[in-house]
Parts: structure tokens; C-alpha cells; sequence
């Protein structure tokens, strides 16, 4: 299977696409972010949340 088979999302966090892995195979549905420091770097879902 060529890469450009494979199928894509688009990162939550940078906004850029990315592809299948084959790590992300069981959990492909699950998998929002291109990497780890996507995921570090995420937004708050309520970013009043931590004000007091």
C-alpha cells in the first residue's frame, strides 16, 4: 500500500494533516492530535475554568 493510500485527519491542535500509522491502527477513531506535542500544546475545552 502506497502513502498516499492511506487516510488522513487533520490535527486538532496545528490544524495541519496527517496520516495513518500503523501504532494508530486499533484506535484510528480515537486519535485526534499528529503527535505528542500536539497534544501537550492542546487548548483547554473552558478556559475560564482556571480563573478564581
Amino acid at each position: 500500500m502506497k502513502k498516499a493510500d492511506l487516510p488522513t485527519k487533520t490535527c486538532a491542535s496545528c490544524g495541519l494533516p496527517f496520516t495513518w500509522r500503523r501504532k494508530w491502527a486499533r484506535t484510528w477513531d480515537e486519535v485526534r492530535y499528529c503527535s505528542r506535542r500536539c497534544a501537550g500544546a492542546r487548548k483547554p475545552a473552558d478556559p475560564g475554568r482556571d480563573k478564581r
